[in-house]
């Protein structure tokens, strides 16, 4: 978790309070299907998450990028 976490609301495609969070028992063995609600969300956070690595990595490289030399007269 981040600082910046703790102040700001939770954007838009990430998880929220209503989701189920229950604990695994031994005796379900099987596996749960998904619904539709549950992929479409799983699809707006991997939407998410790639847009904001892309802003990130956009970031970086203007951070690191070698400094534009003086022209030499």
């Amino acid at each position: 978790m981040y600082v910046t976490e703790l102040f700001s609301p939770t954007p838009t495609g990430y998880s929220t309070e209503k989701d189920d969070n229950t604990v695994l028992k031994l005796s379900d063995l099987r596996k749960s299907r998904l619904s539709l609600e549950q992929l479409n969300r799983l699809r707006i956070m991997n939407d998410v998450r790639k847009l904001e690595h892309e802003q990130k990595l956009k970031t970086v490289a203007t951070q690191y990028k070698p400094p534009v030399e003086a022209p030499v007269m």
